[in-house]
Formats: structure tokens, sequence, C-alpha cells
């Protein structure tokens, strides 16, 4: 599934790129495109704007429906498409009020193609985002920064295009460095980053000898291809407060559900009621689940230690 939503926005780039179009029938765009005077007149253009702009935007909203689709949260859809659209309409409107100032504005030209191809970068970038599972961290990291790092060549210095207005070539320079920064920061960021968590493989005598040593445990059901997994498992659980605490305090457990087949983990499944990734459940000393405190989403490092503490006393609800 994570290969075809990158295939799919790869290929709606591709057409941002200039190696093919996405047309409308020749009638419906120069219906579409006429003026029409009138209060009727106006609401037909504004209903009919995106039939004008379809070549040009097409490919990039069906990239964000695909993204959007593959989310299935519908009020993160409407906020995104709903950006999108005062993106569309906040232009047009200051070009109503002030009509008199249109023949100052840069006129159409090559910068059009180059804003094209900035979109479609960032739909290469979207696709890297949903491959990356796919591969280890380290590569997925160096997937996302190589799309950076040509991304800035390209939209910086590779790419030709030239217009009349003066400040082109400064935007064109801030974009490029932008994606070359991006590549420095996401590369050395990885690099840098501390050593995370140390976790082991569940089993029923490592919950005995918790409780033995009387010890909190916290139980990380995770999937590679589950994008709050990763975010817990490269910035919380990468954080040195938690992986002091974590060593000191606590049996780290994690239960990898890339793969479903494995026997004890659909036991485990259904011993925790776990739903979905990602839950971390968190036993007391006792062993006893703190249900109140089960995670399933992702959660900053401060907040995460305010739970474990909660977890670290020894009295329960």
């Amino acid at each position: 599934v994570l290969v075809m939503i990158a295939a799919v926005m790869i290929l709606f780039a591709t057409s941002l790129f200039g190696f093919w179009e996405l047309k409308l029938p020749a009638g419906l765009t120069q219906a579409a495109s006429k003026s029409y005077t009138g209060y009727f007149g106006t609401l037909f253009m504004g209903m009919t704007l995106g039939v004008v702009a379809a070549p040009c935007i097409g490919p990039f909203v069906l990239g964000l429906l695909t993204w959007v689709a593959s989310m299935g949260n519908p009020w993160l859809g409407f906020v995104i498409f709903f950006t999108l659209s005062l993106g569309l309409g906040l232009p047009l409107f200051f070009l109503a009020v002030f009509s008199g100032q249109i023949e100052k504005l840069p006129r159409s030209g090559e910068w059009m193609l180059w804003i094209r191809k900035l979109m479609g970068w960032v739909l290469v970038g979207m696709a890297a985002y949903f491959i990356r599972p796919i591969f280890p961290k380290s590569v997925g990291v160096f997937i996302l920064a190589a799309v950076a790092f040509s991304a800035g060549l390209h939209l910086g210095w590779i790419d030709r295009s030239k217009t009349a207005f003066k400040g082109f070539g400064w935007i064109k320079g801030i974009a490029g460095t932008i994606g070359l920064v991006l590549a420095v920061i996401l590369i050395g960021t990885w690099f840098m980053r501390g050593p995370g968590v140390m976790w082991q493989t569940y089993s029923h005598d490592l919950l005995s000898e918790a409780q033995k040593l009387n010890k909190p445990v916290i139980i990380d059901f995770y999937a590679d291809w589950c994008a709050p997994c990763r975010e817990l498992d490269e910035v919380t659980f990468h954080d040195k407060q938690v992986v002091d605490q974590a060593m000191r305090d606590f049996v780290m457990i994690k239960v990898d559900l890339t793969q479903k087949s494995n026997p004890i983990n659909k036991q485990l499944l259904a011993r925790y009621g776990v739903k979905g990734v990602p839950t971390v459940v968190f036993l007391d000393r006792s062993g006893i689940e703190r249900k109140d405190l089960r995670l399933v989403d992702f959660l900053p490092p401060d907040q995460l230690l305010v739970r474990m503490s909660k977890v670290g006393k020894n009295n329960t609800p």
C-alpha cells in the first residue's frame, strides 16, 4: 500500500515537472475561462475556477487526496483542503479589492513553471515520507535528505527558468539554500542524536523478574509502518532524560507488530486489549496495568516523563 501511494505521488510529480499534462476537454475549459457579468456570472466563475486551474493544480490536489486518504482522518483532511482553498481564494479576493494595482504584479511567465516544479518536489518529498518505513531507519533518513538536497540543487541552480521579475533570482537562491540546509539538518540530527532506549523482547520470565526487582514495566506495541510509532521511537524514546530514567527504574519491552504472523503477539494483543498502534502499556511494580496512563498516540518526552513518574510510585489507583 505504501509503495502504491508513493508511486501515485511520483506520477503526479512528473506531471508538475512537465513530462505529461493533465488536460480537460477544450470546450469545458473555454466555457469556464470566459468572463460573465453580474452576481450569477461571478458565482459561476468562482465555481468553475478549478476547471481552469486543473492543469496546474490538479496533480498536486490529487497527491493531497492520496495523502489524506491514507491517514483516514476526516478532520485533518478538512483542515488541509480548507487551507488550500484559502490559498486559492485569498489572492483573487485581494485582486478584486486592489484591481487598480494589477498592472504592477509580475506577469505570467517562466516563473510559474518554476512554481510547478516546486510543487512537484513537495510531492516527491511526500512520497519519500511514505516509502521510508519499508527501509531501515538510517536509509529512510538518507532518502529524505537526498530528496531535500536534490530539490535544493534543482530549484536553486540547475533550473534555468528566468523572468523580468527582479526578485526571482533571490527567491530561487533562498529556496535552493533551504533545501540544502534541510538535508544537512536531517543527516546531522541523525548522527548527533544520543542512544535510544534499550528494549527487550517480551517474555513471561521478564515480567516475573521485573516484579522481583520491584520495577515497573513499559510495553511498547510498535510497527514500522506506523508514523506515530516512529515519531515516538525517534523523538521521545531517544530523549536523554527518558533514556536515563528507563535504564535506571524500568523494564522496557517492545512488541514489534510489523509482521502479525507471530502467535505470541496475537495473544498479547488479546491480553492487553490492544486495538491499534502505537499503544504503550504501563505496568506498576505489582505487574498491574495503569490503564489511566495508557498511551495511544505520540507524546513529547516531558509528558512521558510525567507518566513514568506516576507509574513508578508504589500506590495504584
